[in-house]
């Protein structure tokens, strides 16, 4: 009988193929609001929950939007990873979680990160490396579904709590496919069954892992048997529309609506001493309001993550341009808290959770009234007032806009 490590996929994504870079300005930024937010998360939450945030599809995608990538692209993976990775590793003593491998051959540099890591912390190395194989190897492998891998992270905890997140590209259709693990615990392969080796099927499963792992390949083919009712209960899916502009569809309007409402209706004023945030203008609060939910919101919020390209914009210009103003005060606001924490003075960081939860209050009898592509235009008008910027370059001031003659 051959034993393997049991792997736990929590979900998976399907994402538009987009090519391009992020820009150093952005790129800066999206690694200290990273930070700033795991930090947040392990203050109040701990390790374990910043591993099963990592594993969620429907988080990792509202992360990559509050972070002002764009909302719905295949590069919100790339650069998300990169830039926790950046900011997270330096301080990993302290903090108590790793980030190993990458996109192309840093994907390759795993086995030998997690190796060191491994006689920093006294875990178990040769299983960390088996357990990286083995979820590329399910996902690019024994899963032929037509995506090919080319991004492969690694997420561990000094508990020994660990996430993958990896992404694979096929050509065929222009699409990536990004796949979430999460480890729990280890069990038999053959006792328990894979519960996450899901997803349209193109034909049969098959598993090229071993020769002799003939349990491991009925067990594979019963999963792509069950019923969908049994798997859709089971693993959690997300796929992305090809459209690049965020349209009302994609977002849940009466969310969005009593977030906005909340920043530019209700003057700040009136909860200033809750928040003890001096000086917070509405639309730092708004973007303030989202972060405070992906870090203190529950599984359900996520479910429309282009809802958080509405903190901090998108660096191609959807919905608008990255307001980098308003991105620095963020981040700073967030830092401020985070550090209070740390040394037991908590009231910024409860101040940030009050946030969500007023915003969540607000939203139970609210009624969307907003006309969503005014807000859009809003945004874009006001864009220059925040320092707005894309890939493309700065906004000017309207006045400021080159002549076409």
């Amino acid at each position: 009988m051959l034993i393997l490590l049991a792997l736990k996929r929590s979900g998976s994504a399907d994402l538009p193929l987009h090519y391009g870079h992020v820009p150093p300005w952005l790129a800066q930024r999206m690694a200290k609001l990273g930070l700033a937010i795991v930090e947040a998360i392990l203050v109040e939450y701990g390790r374990a929950e910043v591993i099963r945030r990592l594993s969620s599809p429907f988080w990792f995608q509202s992360l990559g939007a509050v972070m002002g990538m764009d909302w719905h692209s295949s590069g919100i993976t790339t650069s998300v990873m990169g830039a926790l990775k950046k900011s997270i590793n330096p301080l990993s003593a302290e903090l108590g979680i790793y980030i190993c491998g990458g996109k192309g051959k840093f994907s390759r540099e795993t086995p030998s990160e997690l190796l060191r890591i491994a006689d920093k912390t006294g875990l178990n190395g040769n299983e960390l490396v088996r357990a990286s194989k083995l979820s590329a190897k399910v996902d690019n492998t024994a899963i032929q579904d037509g995506f090919q891998l080319y991004l492969h992270s690694f997420i561990l905890s000094s508990d020994g709590d660990w996430a993958v997140v990896q992404q694979g590209m096929s050509n065929a259709n222009a699409t990536a496919r990004r796949y979430h693990w999460h480890s729990e615990h280890l069990k038999s392969f053959v006792e328990e069954p894979h519960t996450g080796i899901c997803g349209i099927n193109q034909g049969k499963i098959l598993n090229l892992t071993a020769n002799e792992a003939n349990i491991t390949r009925q067990t594979m083919m019963e999963i792509t048997a069950a019923s969908p009712v049994k798997m859709i209960a089971e693993i959690q899916k997300l796929v992305m529309p090809n459209h690049h502009d965020v349209k009302a569809k994609d977002v849940d309007l009466k969310r969005l609506g009593s977030i906005l409402w909340l920043a530019q209706e209700k003057q700040p004023a009136d909860f200033e001493s809750l928040l003890l945030l001096e000086g917070m203008g509405p639309r730092t609060l708004q973007s303030m309001a989202l972060v405070s939910e992906v870090i203190y919101g529950t599984p359900s919020r996520f479910s429309d993550p282009a809802r958080y390209s509405f903190a901090h914009g998108g660096k191609d210009g959807h919905p608008f341009p990255v307001p980098v103003n308003v991105f620095d005060e963020t981040i700073s606001v967030l830092q401020k808290a985070v550090e209070k924490a740390k040394i037991g003075e908590t009231d910024k960081q409860l101040a940030i959770k009050s946030l969500h939860q007023i915003a969540k209050n607000a939203e139970q009898d609210f009624i969307p009234n907003l006309d969503f592509e005014k807000v859009i235009e809003k945004e874009r008008a006001d864009s220059w007032q925040h320092g707005g910027r894309t890939v493309f370059g700065k906004e000017k001031r309207p006045n400021e806009q080159l002549k076409l003659f």
